[in-house]
C-alpha cells in the first residue's frame, strides 16, 4: 500500500515532512551531523536493514539534504555527505532535542546542546532575524504567505477570527 504523497501540497510542514517525515531519515541526518558518512557507518549506528538504509539514503540524496560521492571505483563505494539544505536542518534537530528534553525524559537530558566555546549549556530557542525577538506566541502566528491558495487563506482566517478575504495585518 502506498502511502499519500506530500510533496505537492502547499503546507511547508507537509512538504517537509515528505523530505524528512520518516523516522529513519532524521536519524540518518543526525548522524550524518556527528560526521557519519558510509552506509556501513549508518547501519551499525542504526542497526537498520540494509534495503531500508538503500531506500532512505537514496530519498534523503533525492530530496537534496545529502549528496553521493563516490569515494571507491574497486570496489564502488559511496558517501554521503550533507549539502546546504541538509546543513540547515541541524537548528530543527536541536529544537527537537530541546523539545524531548523539555517534554518527555523524566530521567533527565541524555544529549543536550552546548557553547563549543565555553561548555555552557544552551537553550535552543527560535527566534526571528529580523527582530532578535522570540518566535512565541501570541508575538507571532502563521499567517498566508504571497503564494497561498485560498484553502490556505481560509485555514489561517479561520485561526485567527477573520474572514478569508481580508488582508492578515
Amino acid at each position: 500500500m502506498r502511502r499519500k504523497s506530500f510533496g505537492n501540497m502547499q503546507c511547508p510542514i507537509a512538504r517537509s515532512l515528505e523530505r524528512v517525515g520518516e523516522w529513519w531519515s532524521i536519524l540518518i541526518l543526525r548522524d550524518a551531523f556527528h560526521g557519519l558518512s558510509r552506509f556501513d557507518q549508518f547501519q551499525e549506528s542504526l542497526g537498520i536493514a540494509p534495503n531500508i538504509l538503500a531506500r532512505r539514503l537514496a530519498s534523503l540524496v533525492e530530496a537534496g539534504l545529502l549528496e553521493r560521492r563516490r569515494y571507491s571505483e574497486r570496489p564502488p563505494r559511496d558517501e554521503y555527505v550533507l549539502t546546504e539544505a541538509g546543513r540547515d536542518f541541524r537548528p530543527v534537530l536541536w529544537a527537537l532535542l530541546a523539545w524531548c528534553n523539555r517534554h518527555f525524559a523524566p530521567e533527565g537530558a541524555s544529549v543536550i546542546v552546548v557553547d563549543s566555546r565555553t561548555g555552557e549549556e544552551a537553550e535552543p530557542l527560535l527566534v526571528d532575524r529580523k527582530s532578535g525577538r522570540p518566535l512565541v506566541a501570541p508575538d507571532f502566528r502563521s499567517a498566508p504567505g504571497p503564494a497561498a491558495a485560498a484553502r490556505t487563506r481560509q485555514r489561517h482566517a479561520a485561526a485567527a477570527g477573520q474572514s478569508a478575504d481580508k488582508p492578515v495585518a
